[in-house]
């Protein structure tokens, strides 16, 4: 029986004896000494990571939707359902990096001429929202008349227009929608009305509620989720997309900068890596490419940490040396890192500085993190690392410089790794666990023993895997107690944030996620209300908490920590009980003066370790916010399965 299964069992078995059974045992004693404030908790300390699988960027952040919007699939007509006489070109492009097109040719069809695009897994329309569709066109002699309909799940038309196109030099054209129904799995489709031929290009829809509104902008509930979390730093654009299974498909953010229309498309290689989950038709289209990354980063207060390819390819799934960029060939790899830090911080006379403020921000993103390298390990990871941690320190020395400790948290390649990190002398090192419920729970007390004296910890991937890889509340709570540990460490680890992000209900291919969706709603897990709990109650700095004189690690099912939060004067103390019983503790907190205090009191707590929230029932495992008041040496009850955050004003 695995250790849910007990649990479940246990919790079934004995749940009705469990307030008699704690009658009998003597409260515990929390010991919390405000008058020693310890180390400051960074503000990066809880934020985000962003990386393109479950279609998470095309189909999900990023609003477009319509796919192979420019028809640069391998397939050229993914995506689209051509009616009539359809074919692609590529003769007299419109834009060069995407070179082919769509021409449409109508003399007697009885069918007509046109272009259906499904989008992704369907088109979320809003009903009595306002979209966008834009194209560029031209037409071979003559004036041209489109009708543009959206089409809903029911093959019904919820919205028509007519536009028309005219001249034989390629001319963008626009068209407002207004559609009145809302259907998740609409449809686009553009028809000729007028006999002739006519080339179709970057055909788009943008509803003109994106977040901030801004153009070529992003889905507003997706990015909303992420700004309620109130993250301080945001790592993007991955994770293993910035490897790629080989140096063609790796992520080269120059190609994700200038005009859209004219951004290359590239396969993502989230696409065929898992073979049950295939999607042939996830690409990056590079609409949410870094300069919106940089944007969202700023819009949401959270410090940017972008991710750069090291001359490796995915060393899980490459074992060619070819696929490696020779050390000393890395030139061209390390200027794109320099030329990143330009293009975020460079003024707007310098090269990539000046693209930055034509693209619409002049002023500087202020870019302080830099990644170098995902997953990779071995020598092969490390005589690379060396010249990029060279050349960025002699030209851009305040810029914190991550390196990695490869793909677990421990093992030979991990013992190998954080040695040679701090020899090549990295800011930070960046460990990845996805681990079971038992591995997370033993584990609070990782960081303790860490060397204060070294890098510093970025928790870059982690999560809780249940064996059935659900978003369960009993994951939610492994990891409310493990991050105990985090807090507690501050000293050591600057940095975590959960992955994956995001999650499409009808298109993913890992699962648990942090927030799920479909075309129209969003979801936020357990897992993700653990996270925005630590974040909105992050404190400014570590105050030593004990019972029994030993940190809070697991002694009776129970973690916990302490902050003080100096801008607010409260003492926020976190406590996640594991257990299938409930506790009583008392608060022994040295410095407070007499009296009540007023106390918010956030609970996070199911009776069932296995329930999800869905989309049809977001909210079946929400926190609870209720104020109350507490004196020094107060009995306090704390549920079985729970976690729950005290926030005493001072």
């Amino acid at each position: 029986m695995n250790h849910i299964m007990r649990k479940t069992f246990s919790l079934l078995f004995i749940c009705g004896c469990t307030a008699c059974l704690t009658a009998q045992n003597p409260a515990q004693q929390i010991d919390v000494n405000l008058q020693q404030i310890g180390a400051p908790i960074p503000t990066t300390m809880y934020g985000v990571f962003f990386e393109d699988i479950n279609f998470g960027a095309d189909g999900g952040l990023y609003a477009e939707l319509v796919k192979n919007r420019s028809f640069e699939f391998d397939n050229p007509l993914s995506g689209w359902i051509p009616f009539g006489t359809v074919t692609i070109d590529t003769k007299n492009p419109c834009f060069p990096r995407n070179p082919h097109y769509a021409h449409l040719q109508y003399t007697k069809e009885l069918t007509g001429t046109g272009l259906d695009n499904e989008g992704f897994r369907g088109m979320g329309i809003h009903g009595g929202e306002k979209y966008d569709l834009s194209f560029y066109a031209r037409t071979i002699s003559g004036t041209i008349k489109l009708r543009v309909n959206l089409v809903d799940s029911n093959n019904d038309l919820s919205e028509q227009q007519t536009i028309e196109v005219n001249g034989n030099s390629w001319k963008k054209y626009t068209l407002t929608l207004n559609p009145e129904e809302t259907d998740s799995h609409s449809s686009l489709r553009i028809t000729m009305e007028t006999k002739g031929s006519i080339d179709l290009d970057h055909i788009s829809l943008f509803p003109q509620n994106t977040f901030n509104h801004r153009k070529n902008g992003l889905r507003a509930d997706l990015a909303q989720t992420l700004k309620d979390l109130h993250p301080g730093i945001m790592r993007f654009p991955g994770g293993c997309i910035v490897e790629g299974n080989n140096m063609s498909n790796r992520y080269e953010w120059k190609k994700t900068i200038g005009p859209v229309e004219n951004r290359p498309i590239n396969v993502n290689r989230w696409n065929f890596t898992f073979k049950y989950k295939k999607f042939s038709d996830y690409y990056q289209s590079y609409g949410l490419g870094f300069f919106e990354f940089f944007q969202l980063c700023e819009d949401i207060g959270a410090d940017a940490l972008p991710v750069l390819n090291c001359g490796l390819s995915c060393q899980f799934e490459n074992h060619d040396p070819k696929e490696n960029c020779p050390v000393d060939k890395l030139q061209p790899y390390i200027d794109d890192a320099l030329d990143l830090i330009e293009f975020a911080n460079g003024p707007v006379t310098s090269k990539y500085g000046k693209i930055r403020a034509e693209m619409g921000h002049e002023a500087p993103f202020n870019l302080k993190f830099l990644a170098i390298g995902n997953e990779q390990w071995g020598t092969l990871y490390t005589e690379r690392l060396v010249p990029f941690v060279k050349a960025i320190r002699e030209k851009y020395p305040n810029i914190h410089i991550i390196g990695s400790a490869g793909p677990s948290p421990d093992g030979k390649e991990f013992d190998f790794l954080w040695p040679e990190m701090k020899r090549i002398g990295v800011d930070l090192v960046d460990e990845h666990y996805y681990r079971s419920p038992e591995w997370f729970l033993s584990n609070a007390n990782r960081y303790d023993s860490y060397d204060r004296q070294g890098p510093k910890v970025f928790a870059g991937e982690y999560a809780c895997h249940t064996p059935s890889r659900t978003n369960s509340f009993y994951s939610a709570l492994c990891e409310a107690a493990f991050m105990t540990g985090f807090e507690r460490n501050a000293d050591v680890v600057n940095i975590c944030t959960y992955a994956p992000l995001f999650a499409h209900i009808d298109a993913w291919q890992w699962r648990p996620d942090l927030i799920w969706f479909d075309n129209l709603k969003a979801m936020k897990t357990p897992d993700y209300f653990v996270q925005q709990l630590y974040s909105l109650n992050k404190g400014t700095n570590v105050l030593k908490l004990t019972m029994n004189g030993q940190a809070v690690t697991g002694q009776n099912d129970l973690f916990a920590t302490a902050a003080i939060d100096k801008t607010t004067n409260d003492l926020i103390v976190k406590v996640a009980n594991t257990g299938i019983q409930s506790k009583k503790i008392k608060f022994n907190l040295i410095g407070l003066s007499s009296g009540k205090h007023k106390t918010s009191l956030s609970l996070l707590h199911s009776d069932n370790i296995e329930e999800v929230n869905t989309l049809q029932v977001p909210d079946k495992v929400t926190p609870t916010i209720s104020e109350t008041e507490i004196a020094n040496g107060d009995e306090i009850r704390l549920l079985p399965l729970s976690f729950t955050v005290y926030r005493i004003r001072l």
